[in-house]
């Protein structure tokens, strides 16, 4: 007989769990937390790396932590790992990235954010061997889950189109945005104290994101130089994150174009300075070739950022109208889109408005954005994810019934 208040011990792997684990990492302390807010009843088990398990406090009576000792993409992994999560006797695992243990025999579910190893594979996909193993971990996630919960539905049409997965099997969950993302006040002193600790004195431009080959930061870079020496924009670009010694290109670009003085690198941004870059941005760029989500330009559309992002699918799926978009391959347009946002033209006119001041155009960009930003929020995607582990647990229920 089913047991309709049946406890269950649902376990969540928190490896990628930390401050500096921008997104996936923001994913998963969003998901606990909002979890520990709404499903008072089932036992939590977090995974966590030993960097991260004393600073990790759990956030309610159900929740337990407990500590591993295997690294992502390693071998233990593949090996030990397994051997902990079964010492748990767990009914269910999220593992909130592909790089679930191929070797573990439990239920679990998995979040697909994206597939860019396979589109743009970079330093760590350099060997034939590595890119097989990869494709391997990564097909094995997918074919053993109960359930994949994709990002995006173009995320789930990436999924189905390259592994052959069932439609059916996936589930579409949006990631939110935090109620610290929001339009400050005193706008005019954010600028200056941004100008003193960073040295952007000028109205700027945001990215916040990887410095990968995926991003397309020298493309923006580029688009950058046509928009300052090309249209005489007397503006700074801030690119937000930390520096890649795999991708020495982007600093590179920066020297010969000779914008060292026009672009900052403040290094990687917490999350209570990236409020303040968003709020005092004149435009946030997304120049990426790809994305799965998108999650940025929602935190800028909720701190009243304007956005032009690269027309890619998952972009347009998530920001719609209220963005700007542009070819990520086509610099001059990537220019020219930059430049309309921030002077209104062509269908308003005007010049770079002065710092603390949003203009008609920029105006309806904000409004709409404000709008966008408010649809997507962390509570929504925990109760969703919520639904989908219940949904799982009474299925696998139903069929141990049945076994006995």
């Amino acid at each position: 007989m089913e047991q309709k208040n049946k406890t269950h011990k649902i376990g969540i792997d928190a490896r990628m769990y930390g401050a500096e684990q921008t997104g996936i990492g923001n994913y998963i302390k969003n998901l606990i937390n909002n979890l520990a807010e709404i499903d008072k009843k089932n036992q939590y088990i977090i995974f966590l790396l030993e960097k991260e398990f004393d600073k990790f406090n759990p956030p309610a009576e159900n929740f337990k932590k407990v500590k591993v000792k295997a690294h992502w993409y390693s071998w233990r992994e593949q090996i030990i790992l397994p051997l902990q999560l079964l010492k748990e006797r767990l009914d269910l695992i999220h593992f909130p990235h592909f790089n679930s243990p191929i070797l573990y025999p439990g239920k679990s579910i998995v979040t697909i954010h994206d597939i860019t190893p396979f589109f743009f594979p970079g330093h760590k996909m350099n060997s034939r061997l590595r890119r097989r193993a990869f494709k391997a971990v990564f097909g094995s996630s997918i074919r053993k889950a109960e359930k994949v919960i994709a990002v995006s539905n173009s995320t789930k049409e990436d999924v189905i189109k390259y592994f052959s997965a069932d439609p059916r099997k996936i589930e579409v969950v949006y990631e939110g945005v935090g109620d610290n993302f929001k339009i400050l006040p005193n706008r005019d002193k954010i600028k200056k104290d941004i100008a003193e600790k960073y040295g952007a004195a000028k109205p700027f431009i945001f990215y916040a994101g990887v410095w990968r080959n995926h991003k397309n930061v020298v493309g923006l870079i580029k688009a950058f130089e046509k928009l300052k020496n090309g249209f005489g924009l007397d503006i700074q670009l801030v690119l937000g994150g930390k520096e890649d010694p795999f991708y020495p290109e982007i600093l590179k670009a920066i020297k010969d174009l000779d914008l060292e003085k026009d672009i900052i690198c403040p290094g990687f941004i917490p999350e209570e300075e990236l409020v303040l870059f968003y709020n005092a941005c004149e435009l946030f760029v997304i120049p990426s070739f790809y994305e799965g989500f998108g999650l940025t330009g929602l935190e800028a559309f909720a701190c009243g950022a304007p956005v032009a992002a690269s027309g890619i699918a998952p972009l347009k799926e998530i920001l719609g109208s209220a963005a700007k978009y542009f070819d990520p391959h086509n610099y001059d347009e990537m220019a020219r889109v930059m430049k309309e946002v921030l002077t209104d033209l062509p269908a308003y006119g005007g010049s770079l408005p002065a710092a603390g001041r949003r203009t008609g155009g920029k105006d309806k960009m904000v409004k709409s954005g404000l709008e966008k930003a408010q649809k997507y929020s962390w509570r929504k995607m925990a109760e969703e994810t919520l639904k989908i582990y219940l949904k799982t647990l009474k299925k696998n229920d139903r069929n141990q019934n049945n076994k006995t």
